[in-house]
């Protein structure tokens, strides 16, 4: 009897999030992989009309053989390489100092720090593109005061300005998680290793980083994740700054492009579902990876 009640309200409980879940989660995906098996064709070349016909998994097929889909995916390749280390690495070396016994002001650089990742993306890209175009920018003009001269918008700037927006919106906040992770390290020991002997450098990389490894491997995960949705400030550089970055530049943007500027939904759903599936399988992959590295550990 005390296990049925126990059923129950877990039943009533957890309802109403797996009903909150099915509408904005499950049948969503169910109407995307739905709508990624049918194509639109015309018929009288053009003058009878469209009709939805089943296609299967050509819609894939197709996607996959598109060189710009491709092509994005390697994109995001590099867009990772470059944006990861360098926010997991900053965001741990900013919680680190203001955690230490050195920091000062820790309220006011923990707001300062927070502050950009208060600003919507769209407008935050707005500001950089601002910040990136010659002739508006006091920073453009500074640089070339100082003989360096580098085009932001070029095909070799491009991906180092999307890495900076990105890092200016996002660094705060993941340095507030792993700041919060660190005021929850047991202080003595802490003492213990000051005690011993230990000093600031070996405490923080030898002791805290350590202890903090879930708070670590969450960023990580969700930076993953969020970095395969690249999508809002490539998409402002592309409009109207003659930048090199075209409107195929990420998977986003390929099932963007093709959804609302070819009107081909489903290859924009197939597209969709693919870039899906590619971060499910990196959440799985670093999932398992930092739970072995934990249990060794």
């Amino acid at each position: 009897m005390k296990r049925a009640r126990t059923t129950r309200a877990a039943a009533v409980l957890l309802g109403p999030f797996f009903a909150l879940f099915t509408v904005v989660m499950v049948v969503p995906i169910g109407y995307a992989v739905w709508l990624s098996l049918f194509t639109e064709k015309q018929s009288g070349l053009g003058f009878g009309g469209t009709e939805t016909v089943f296609s299967g998994l050509d819609n894939y097929a197709a996607a996959l053989g598109d060189r710009a889909f491709r092509e994005g995916f390697v994109v995001l390749l590099g867009y990772c390489v470059f944006y990861i280390p360098l926010l997991l690495v900053g965001a741990l070396a900013l919680a680190l100092l203001l955690d230490s016994t050195l920091a000062r002001a820790r309220r006011f650089f923990q707001l300062a720090l927070f502050l950009p990742h208060a600003v919507p993306g769209i407008i935050a890209a707005l500001i950089w593109v601002y910040l990136y175009t010659p002739q508006l920018s006091p920073v453009v003009s500074a640089m070339e005061s100082g003989g360096i001269g580098f085009d932001f918008f070029s095909s070799e700037g491009a991906l180092p300005s999307i890495v900076n927006i990105a890092l200016w919106e996002w660094l705060g906040y993941n340095m507030v998680i792993f700041y919060a992770a660190l005021q929850a390290v047991d202080r003595s020991v802490l003492e213990a290793a000051t005690v011993d002997g230990a000093g600031a450098w070996r405490i923080a990389f030898s002791i805290k980083v350590p202890l903090i490894r879930a708070s670590v491997a969450m960023v990580a995960l969700f930076t993953i994740i969020g970095s395969l949705q690249l999508f809002t400030e490539p998409l402002i550089l592309n409009k109207g700054t003659g930048s090199a970055v075209s409107s195929t530049w990420t998977p986003n943007m390929y099932a963007y492009t093709a959804a609302f500027e070819r009107n081909d939904y489903g290859l924009a759903a197939a597209a969709s579902i693919l870039l899906a599936l590619t971060a499910a399988l990196l959440s799985f992959v670093v999932t398992r990876f930092t739970g072995r590295k934990g249990r060794k550990a």
